[in-house]
């Protein structure tokens, strides 16, 4: 085939996967249903990231306190992004199981069922968060000038994750009727409302006071509220498969325990790895907010990269779910392996690009030069296990999709709270290695991890989980 031939051909799929339909994926080639899926679950995932780049980028403005404040507030929050993953996962594994199924009724009532646990979950949080932000940041280990000035913002973000918790679970039940590009639009919305609201109450603009790093919380959680709104509207409206109406509405125990339970294994894995990094930017702490903002900076531009790939990772997931659904596990597993591959390449792109240019990609969100020495390093060290984590995550994601939510939480209590918490401490402390010790146990758990879980995949057992 000639090369302009085959430009025209993908120029062709890359429009029908923004455009987007759902989609049945048992059938045709395999490359085909990778490209299909990803190209707006990768866009999807590098809108989300941008939440993290747009607010870090406007708040370093402020100081590497308001910084220190966003990052320490966003280790707390990963335990919602935690649960809220493992509903969305829940969500997409059983959706999806019944598209391959041909079950288009069961696939509403599933979606409407795990709605209904996120808002009892974000309820009780948002109560609870509010109400001891002051408390949580003083746990972490924030200085008094970090909670003067960041404690509103906690409280906001806290209080605010309902949006969070619902654009997640949503747009789960989305990919798993194979619609990724709905899930992509409702990204772009939330976060272009983001991006123009973020300097407006930071910095203030008119009529609206500056309102400092307090005005990113503002910004963000109407810009992802924005985004629910969306996605509600395109489920009352009933033009896609999952639709939500009067005959699905009722609360369905015997559903809502199926959930919980592929969701517990889902979200316990998520926690296990939020702990983590909760523990983790606690000793970083230990060293001052030059490290802490420093660190905060690079875990961003990390997640920015990362999220991307998660897309893909999301992809198998979805693929998984739909052939298991439809009989045909060999399918499956192909498509896992495609798109592995199809993500480290990818990755380990990024990691090259991060490796050369890490201290000018710090530089563009601070001019200091202790918070950019820190952040240089983490960029450094943790791009190191990019092709690992290719692999490792695709892996992970497949696990779920199948709804096979026990063995990922397995691994992930091995690698990060065997390995990476003792090994952290260690380097750090004991060696006096400081930050960088943390920084060297982040790329050696995750490329242990994944190697681990390319291992456990291999066994095959996930193909025989019924959920």
């Amino acid at each position: 085939m000639k090369i302009s031939t085959r430009i025209r051909a993908f120029y062709s799929l890359f429009k029908k996967a923004v455009k987007g339909t759902e989609t049945d994926f048992t059938s045709g080639s395999i490359d085909k249903a990778i490209l299909l899926l990803s190209v707006p679950m990768v866009l999807e995932m590098a809108m989300e990231s941008l939440f993290a780049i747009v607010d870090v980028f406007y708040v370093s403005r402020l100081g590497k306190n308001a910084v220190a404040a966003v990052g320490l507030t966003e280790s707390t929050l990963s335990i919602i992004y935690s649960i809220a993953m493992g509903l969305s996962m829940a969500a997409t594994a059983m959706i999806a199981r019944r598209i391959g199924e041909k079950n288009e009724k069961a696939a509403s009532e599933a979606a409407v069922q795990a709605i209904y646990i996120g808002l009892v979950f974000a309820a009780l949080v948002g109560g609870l968060g509010a109400y001891f932000a002051t408390d949580i940041l003083q746990l972490m280990g924030a200085s008094a000038e970090v909670i003067e000035e960041g404690h509103l913002y906690t409280r906001i973000m806290l209080g605010g994750n309902f949006s969070i918790v619902l654009l997640f679970l949503i747009n789960g039940i989305f990919r798993g009727a194979g619609d990724a590009s709905l899930a992509m639009r409702s990204l772009i919305i939330s976060n272009s409302c983001n991006i123009l609201l973020g300097p407006v109450f930071i910095f203030g603009l008119g009529p609206v006071p500056a309102y400092g790093v307090t005005g990113a919380a503002i910004a963000t959680t109407i810009g992802r509220s924005i985004g629910v709104a969306y996605q509600l509207y395109h489920l009352f409206k009933g033009m896609g498969i999952i639709k939500i109406h009067l005959e699905n509405i009722r609360v369905q125990l015997a559903i809502i325990g199926r959930l919980l339970n592929v969701a517990a294994g889902g979200a316990g894995q998520f926690l296990i790895a939020s702990a983590s990094w909760i523990f983790l930017i606690r000793i970083i702490s230990m060293f001052g907010s030059d490290a802490l903002a420093g660190y905060t900076i690079a875990i961003r531009v990390v997640i920015f990269a990362i999220m991307p790939a998660w897309g893909m990772a999301n992809a198998a997931a979805t693929l998984v779910g739909q052939n298991l659904g439809a009989g045909f596990p060999e399918r499956a597993e192909k498509s896992v392996w495609r798109t592995a591959y199809f993500n480290m390449l990818f990755l380990g792109s990024v990691g090259l690009i991060f490796w050369i240019f890490a201290r000018v990609v710090i530089r563009f969100f601070s001019a200091d030069e202790q918070v950019v020495l820190y952040g240089t390093q983490c960029l450094h060290y943790v791009c190191l296990g990019y092709v690992f984590y290719a692999y490792g995550m695709v892996v992970s994601s497949s696990f779920n999709g199948a709804g096979d939510t026990r063995t990922p939480t397995i691994l992930n209590l091995f690698g990060f709270w065997a390995i990476q918490i003792p090994v952290a401490y260690f380097m750090a402390v004991h060696l006096q290695m400081g930050p960088k010790g943390v920084f060297i146990a982040i790329a050696l758990a995750e490329s242990i991890l994944a190697t681990a879980a390319i291992l456990m995949f291999r066994r095959g057992r996930w193909k025989l989980v019924k959920i």
